[in-house]
């Protein structure tokens, strides 16, 4: 078990990341107040009641608590399959990940029944949606989740070692 407490660790620590990056965003921009750090990349005050990419973002507001909902059963799952999790580093890390993200965006909603967004990447004058540290972390987790099952898998599909 030690070695499992060190992943549920670092989906505490992208929880704190995620948590800490959006208090100072709040403390210091207006919503909708955009500032350029680069040619590519804003620091934005973005609110989001839907999902990935604003999905349902406009419904009248029962998407809110289908969104905790749906957090929560995730957080749950991704929890067993960390503790049930083969020794792989790599589902471990993209778990942790995953876990850490869904709970940071759980607060957000729990708090302020919308999750806050704030990096803001772009060309010219497109925009790619606005997102925040636990978007990323489950992103990566994800990613992290799809590589090993595909480094794991042979031509034929089969899984091996």
């Amino acid at each position: 078990m030690p070695r499992r407490s060190a992943w549920f660790a670092l989906a505490l620590a992208v929880v704190v990341a995620d948590q800490l990056c959006k208090w100072a965003v709040l403390a210091v921009f207006a919503p909708g107040e955009r500032r350029a750090l680069s040619g590519f990349f804003n620091l934005v005050l973005a609110f989001n009641k839907g999902a990935a990419f604003s999905f349902l973002a406009g419904a009248p507001g029962w998407q809110t608590p289908l969104f905790i909902a749906v957090a929560v059963v995730a957080i749950v799952v991704v929890s067993v399959l960390l503790v049930r999790s083969p020794a792989d580093p790599l589902v471990r890390a993209g778990l942790a990940l995953i876990l850490g993200g869904a709970f940071g965006n759980l607060i957000d909603r729990v708090r302020y029944g919308q999750v806050v967004d704030f990096l803001d990447f772009h060309v010219y004058s497109w925009h790619w949606p606005a997102f925040n540290v636990a978007d990323s972390a489950i992103t990566i987790g994800a990613g992290l989740l799809i590589y090993e099952s595909l480094l794991h898998r042979g031509a034929d599909g089969e899984r091996r070692r």
